[in-house]
């Protein structure tokens, strides 16, 4: 957790009119930086909606135009830099550069959060002015923010039907590639790799303890391979699979949570409740498996069920095989 600022700020009611709209715009510049951020970020693959962002941003530019010239008519050129951190209590704002995120609907969300923030601003502004001009033009603008706090459906209505749904099917596509494909595989890896050593120290042993020390030391070796592995097998650029050290995480991490399901029963004194159990939860890892792959990679969920759970009774049967030898 960051550590609490202790520079000089003000209160909003201690603000004059000149430092009012000297923070306001600030405000609509920082916004307008906000919804260009937004834009650019999903122009490749969301130009209908990108478009929409772009349109607000020359909105937000349009707003501090106007505060611009009342403020140079009213004290001159030189505006003072006012921020939000300025301020005792106003909002702060997550960075956008912070928010690596492609949801359209949170981007939504977030504009439409701004745009209703920034219309109590300028309400509060315009109710303690006692300049006219200042407060018609702060009022002015309240009800045009206020006009905009549902974003979401503003959004929604500037991006037709058709455009809406290829949006949406791009951004699975991409949660698949980026988020499900690697996670799927290192799941498939740690449930399946993990049972041959597992289940052959068990029966060689006897030995719970023992046996939940090579699952433990198995699963999270293979899941430190399987990151460094999928980090290293492409840098995402040309199959837009995404940030390959974001990739390896969700596979290692996966990986190793496959090896480990199995592994925990053995904490369990009895030998053999912990080896039931254990192959109670192999079973129902491998049936998680299929449903996934039959969910996100369009695999008829049988057809998966049966490819995953022979391939996991084959490592199963040999790893009992060899600790019986």
């Amino acid at each position: 957790m960051p550590f609490p600022s202790f520079a000089p700020q003000k209160s909003f009611s201690e603000l004059t009119d000149r430092e009012v709209l000297a923070l306001a715009i600030q405000n609509e510049e920082e916004d307008g930086r906000v919804y260009r951020e937004f834009a650019e970020t999903l122009r490749a693959d969301f130009p209908a909606s990108a478009h929409v962002f772009d349109e607000m941003a020359e909105e937000e530019s349009g707003h501090r135009r106007q505060l611009l010239e009342l403020f140079k008519e009213r004290f001159g050129e030189h505006i003072p830099l006012i921020r939000r951190e300025d301020v005792r209590g106003f909002v702060r704002r997550r960075p956008v550069w912070m928010s690596n995120t492609f949801d359209i609907d949170a981007m939504r969300g977030r504009a439409e959060s701004m745009e209703a923030e920034a219309a109590n601003f300028y309400r509060k502004a315009a109710a303690r002015s006692a300049d006219p001009d200042v407060r018609k033009l702060l009022g002015d603008l309240a009800e045009i923010e206020a006009g905009h706090e549902n974003m979401a459906h503003k959004l929604e209505a500037g991006v037709g039907e058709d455009e809406r749904s290829e949006e949406r099917e791009t951004a699975r596509r991409r949660f698949v590639l980026q988020i499900v494909q690697p996670g799927l595989i290192g799941l498939m890896d740690g449930s399946v790799s993990t049972l041959a050593p597992l289940f052959a120290a068990a029966f060689a042993t006897q030995d719970s303890h023992a046996a939940f020390l090579v699952g433990l030391a198995a699963s999270i070796g293979a899941g430190i391979s399987m990151g460094f592995a999928e980090a290293l097998s492409d840098d995402g650029e040309l199959t837009g699979r995404g940030h390959p050290w974001l990739r390896g995480a969700v596979s290692g991490i996966m990986t190793a949570v496959g090896g480990i399901g199995h592994t925990i029963p053995f904490l369990i004194p009895d030998f053999r409740i912990a080896t039931g159990l254990a192959v109670a939860v192999v079973i129902v890892e491998l049936w998680a498996i299929a449903w996934i792959r039959a969910k996100y990679m369009d695999t008829p969920f049988w057809r998966a069920a049966f490819q995953i759970v022979l391939g996991g009774l084959l490592v199963f049967a040999a790893g009992i095989a060899i600790g019986v030898a």
